[in-house]
């Protein structure tokens, strides 16, 4: 990336905030009774379900997943796949709501007639992954979407503190692997907004793509959507 000394520097350790979500030995026994793990040799290490040979971690597909959430796996817990990993998700802090309350009032605001503003749903990334940003702007009506997740966005934005490394470095190859166009972090640990833009492919990057444009934005910067070019928003709109 050609401004990545903006960012700071890659997790040693990927997915550790937010962590894998860990198994029981009877989830693991219940996984088996459904099938889960078919024609596979896996068994279970420290609460991750690992294959054999090798031990690797098992990569979940989003139909495993759903058929894990339509028996009662996550009941109560805030989750999402990434990668083929279910990550479970922190509490969120009160800066962290206060910033996904003003970037959903100010994107809102931007975004009319034909688009509307999805907070912390799922977005279909395909096979291994489906992410739940902090909010995402997609075309057309919410009722569009009761059959299946929207695949892509016009803008996603992730509100950042403790999970700033993830959201980007592993998010932001994840997000520019799905094709996104305009993904916004909202910094809460140096109060900017980071702007990623202009996907293309990288091999070294966790999902196979990173971006080629990366600008930093303070509280008394304008930055604009790409979707909405006329528009004009202060960091300070979005940063609590």
């Amino acid at each position: 990336m050609a401004t990545a000394d903006l960012l700071p520097p890659p997790p040693a350790a990927p997915r550790q905030n937010p962590s894998p979500r860990l198994w029981t030995a009877a989830e693991f026994a219940r996984m088996r009774e459904l099938g889960l793990f078919a024609g596979r040799d896996v068994e279970l290490v420290a609460g991750i379900v690992r294959e054999n040979p090798g031990g690797g971690p098992f990569v979940f597909t989003r139909t495993e997943y759903y058929a894990l959430d339509a028996n009662h796996f996550f009941r109560g817990q805030r989750v999402q796949l990434i990668g083929g990993v279910i990550l479970q998700e922190s509490p969120m802090n009160p800066p962290h709501a206060v910033a996904v309350t003003l970037g959903l009032s100010t994107l809102q605001t931007l975004f009319g007639a034909g688009h509307h503003v999805r907070v912390q749903l799922p977005i279909d990334l395909g096979l291994i992954s489906e992410p739940q940003p902090d909010l995402a702007v997609v075309a057309g009506l919410p009722r569009e979407y009761l059959t299946d997740h929207p695949k892509t966005a016009l803008l996603v934005v992730e509100v950042s503190d403790t999970t700033i490394q993830e959201d980007t470095h592993e998010k932001a190859s994840l997000y520019a692997s799905g094709g996104i166009e305009d993904y916004w972090v909202i910094d809460l640990t140096t109060s900017r907004v980071l702007v990623f833009r202009s996907p293309r492919p990288d091999p070294k990057a966790r999902f196979g793509h990173d971006h080629v444009s990366l600008a930093a934005y303070g509280r008394e910067d304008r930055l604009s959507p790409l979707a909405a070019p006329d528009a004009r928003i202060l960091g300070s709109d979005l940063l609590p």
